[in-house]
């Protein structure tokens, strides 16, 4: 079993050489074991449409329920309608099996304890468990539960739209193309769908919503129509990119910002909270608008952990993730978080893209990922840390987020693959350039080629 699948906040691997039926079946037998406790236990499991994820699925429900552990299957759904399945018919946790973004060779698996994520140590906890094979015993039932309805009927009382909005929508041929679509027109869009058919396959274009290779059909689509807005959606549908009506992609940390804005109206001094990667103008516009931001650890559990220790109605990352604890869950949902977006264009009588550029402006590069073995990423990390601190102040949250006169500068090792991210940002285009050359030669000192992978 390869111990580097179980990762931070959840477990990925490549089908076949890391995830097969007897392993997937273990993971299943550990989970039950540590949510079942003697009494009767009740979890959500569903999946996303990935071609291998009804074989996992099947062997991920048998290993729970041989624990006595009951599953309620949900069938293929979003990530974000399996957290809304533990809230809505309050249970004792859920795993959805999904490889999210990652080429279709991968799957995994996120999960909750609760209403809580489940993470970092249990995570590890449930690794030994399967080493060990220590497990419970029983038999649980298996019973299927349609949950899309009540999910989209829960997210439309609470949107509205003042003005009927064009919107493109590009679901990627993921688990976002039925509902999106769906909650779009019930706010009385005006909707074109790219990409909405399902296929584990994709076809088209890996689902990631904030790679601009992927965007370029939704980009012309956008132009060539006259639309609004235009979305797209992740795997899972849990990250939401969004390009204004020009075709620019708004990045996460502007989303963010601009969200903040809203909920700062309504919650004046609440605290916002944000990851490493995102850029000084969203702490800035925060502040200008009287709330608290936050920096956190990337990752969409330690966010949501870090939403209920700090009482946060807001959060985001760069990637995608938006959390709303206001008047939803507190869950990243990117559908939910695109019926938001369309609420808050609507009731504007600007263009999307005049309200990205009142935001604070710096120049940043875009996320920078460098291949490094997992084995040895977090060391060149603290190798990072150690270069800098005689010199810098370092922001050591989440990797290393050196500052500098003019700007800053991010390491940070990725949870989720062997890589590290590099971003560097400016007040000038000079500034965060010749941040993000320091940035490389100190990895290439600690060994590690500093290209783009």
């Amino acid at each position: 079993m390869n111990p580097h699948m179980f990762r931070e906040y959840d477990i990925r691997g490549r089908v076949d050489r890391d995830l097969d039926a007897d392993t997937v079946r273990g993971i299943g037998r550990a989970y039950g074991s540590m949510i079942g406790d003697g009494k009767e236990r009740t979890v959500a499991v569903g999946m996303d449409v990935r071609e291998s994820s009804p074989v996992l699925a099947q062997a991920l429900v048998e290993g729970i329920a041989s624990t006595g552990v009951h599953v309620r299957f949900l069938g293929t759904v979003p990530t974000p309608a399996v957290y809304f399945a533990v809230h809505h018919d309050d249970l004792d946790g859920a795993v959805q099996v999904t490889g999210s973004h990652n080429p279709t060779e991968y799957n995994g698996f996120k999960m909750m304890q609760g209403k809580d994520s489940f993470f970092g140590e249990k995570i590890q906890e449930l690794r030994r468990r399967i080493e060990s094979g220590s497990y419970r015993q029983g038999q649980g039932k298996v019973e299927e539960r349609e949950i899309r309805d009540e999910y989209l009927d829960a997210m439309v009382r609470g949107l509205r739209s003042r003005r009927k909005l064009k919107v493109v929508l590009d679901a990627g041929n993921g688990c976002a193309g039925d509902l999106a679509p769906r909650l779009m027109e019930r706010l009385g869009c005006e909707v074109e769908c790219l990409y909405c058919e399902p296929d584990g396959s994709f076809p088209n274009h890996i689902p990631g919503p904030t790679l601009p290779e992927t965007l370029e059909t939704l980009r012309a689509r956008v132009r060539e129509t006259g639309a609004d807005v235009g979305l797209a959606y992740d795997g899972d549908a849990d990250r939401l990119g969004a390009l204004d009506e020009t075709g620019r992609i708004v990045w996460g940390d502007q989303l963010l910002a601009l969200f903040s804005r809203e909920v700062l109206r309504r919650r004046p001094g609440a605290s916002i909270l944000f990851e490493v990667k995102c850029s000084q103008a969203l702490i800035d516009d925060i502040q200008a608008h009287g709330g608290r931001p936050i920096m956190t650890r990337t990752g969409h559990s330690l966010i949501k952990a870090a939403m209920k220790h700090n009482g946060s109605p807001l959060a985001g990352e760069m990637s995608g993730h938006l959390f709303f604890a206001d008047d939803w869950y507190g869950f990243d949902d990117a559908i939910y978080a695109s019926g938001r977006l369309v609420q808050m264009l609507a009731a504007q009588h600007r263009p999307f893209s005049a309200l990205v550029d009142d935001l604070p402006r710096y120049h940043a590069t875009p996320e920078i990922r460098i291949a490094c073995p997992d084995e040895k990423k977090f060391a060149v990390v603290e190798q990072v840390r150690e270069h800098f601190r005689p010199t810098h102040d370092v922001v050591d949250v989440d990797g290393a987020r050196v500052l500098f006169p003019e700007g800053w500068g991010l390491v940070r090792a990725s949870n989720t693959q062997p890589v590290l991210v590099l971003r560097a940002e400016g007040a000038t285009p000079e500034a965060r350039d010749a941040i993000a050359a320091e940035l490389r030669e100190v990895l290439e000192r600690a060994g590690v080629r500093a290209e783009e992978e």
